[in-house]
């Protein structure tokens, strides 16, 4: 029995820190999980930045309700689960998530959650389990499921590394050229043949 765990943001949808930044006009808001392998230090720093330009939930959803999939994403996930069960993995949170679901067709999702004041500022979150994709990778084959993982970040390569077949997909040069062990893709063409062979 095979289950593909998936990353979201930079796989199925572009990054949403990234797209806030732009929309803020905060260019430091830009660093994500791909510059930064340590979650808990980028969320304080972003957290920190937020406070310090008075930013909040509701500024960030705005930003998140114009964001689409990326081309050919959704049509790449609904030819998937047909062929398998599919979990998209990710260290987002049910509040920036759910939009992006909608967009996607519902699929599963296994995220965190934010701590927001009734001002609506973000003064915390609340990770599911540490190390959440792997952990959550090994919960999988630990009743009786093979994995299949994907994603493009260092806080993805966990997951990648304990699955049955793993794959970096839109990675960063430096993540490919550290870990040429590991098939990379830039197509969900591509992505889905790979998958397709070790199923």
């Amino acid at each position: 029995m095979n289950i593909v765990c998936l990353d979201m943001e930079g796989v199925l949808v572009p990054e949403i820190w990234i797209a806030f930044a732009e929309a803020s006009g905060i260019p430091e808001l830009r660093r994500t999980t791909r510059d930064e392998p340590d979650y808990g230090k980028l969320m304080a720093w972003r957290l920190g930045i937020l406070k310090e330009h008075g930013l909040g939930l509701r500024e960030i959803q705005e930003t998140i309700a114009t964001i689409d999939p990326l081309p050919g994403a959704r049509e790449f996930l609904d030819e998937l689960r047909t062929l398998t069960q599919v979990i998209i993995l990710s260290d987002t949170f049910e509040e920036f998530a759910r939009p992006l679901m909608k967009k996607l067709g519902w699929p599963t999702i296994f995220c965190n959650a934010l701590e927001v004041a009734p001002s609506g500022e973000i003064t915390g979150y609340k990770m599911r389990c540490q190390q959440s994709k792997l952990t959550t990778v090994k919960a999988l084959q630990s009743i009786g499921y093979e994995t299949i993982a994907s994603g493009d970040s260092y806080n993805d390569l966990g997951m990648i590394q304990a699955s049955k077949a793993g794959f970096l997909f839109k990675s960063t040069e430096k993540i490919k050229a550290d870990h040429p062990e590991l098939p990379a893709y830039e197509e969900f063409d591509d992505l889905l043949r790979a998958i397709k062979q070790v199923l």
